[in-house]
């Protein structure tokens, strides 16, 4: 879902059309772009506790800046809940895996 985003930030006239109504620069929407796709193949592969952490923090960042720049542009309040719908599933993942890295943690003595 999150990497489908990062193409469609990349590639698609509407997502530049968007951006550009933000009043965001078009690097700024590369930027993002390759953030997501990084961020969601840290979440994907098996590494570090700590990257994870942070890839999670990044898109707690952009799914919550996504809604204040919406309104801040004037857009309605309606263009906000996707980025909101991606914030709850968000939240369920990180949740999710908090509890089953703590379930694989052996017990400390």
């Amino acid at each position: 879902m999150i990497i489908l985003s990062a193409y469609n930030y990349m590639t698609r006239e509407e997502v530049k059309a968007i951006c550009r109504h933000l009043g965001f620069p078009d690097y700024f929407r590369i930027e993002v772009a390759l953030a997501k796709f990084l961020g969601a193949l840290a979440l994907l592969a098996p590494i570090s506790g700590r990257i994870k952490e942070w890839a999670y923090f990044g898109f707690v960042i952009i799914f919550i800046s996504a809604p204040i720049a919406h309104l801040a542009s004037g857009d309605p309040l309606s263009q906000s809940f996707g980025a909101l719908g991606y914030l709850a599933v968000l939240a369920v993942s990180y949740i999710t895996w908090q509890k089953r890295r703590v379930a694989v943690l052996p017990a400390r003595a």
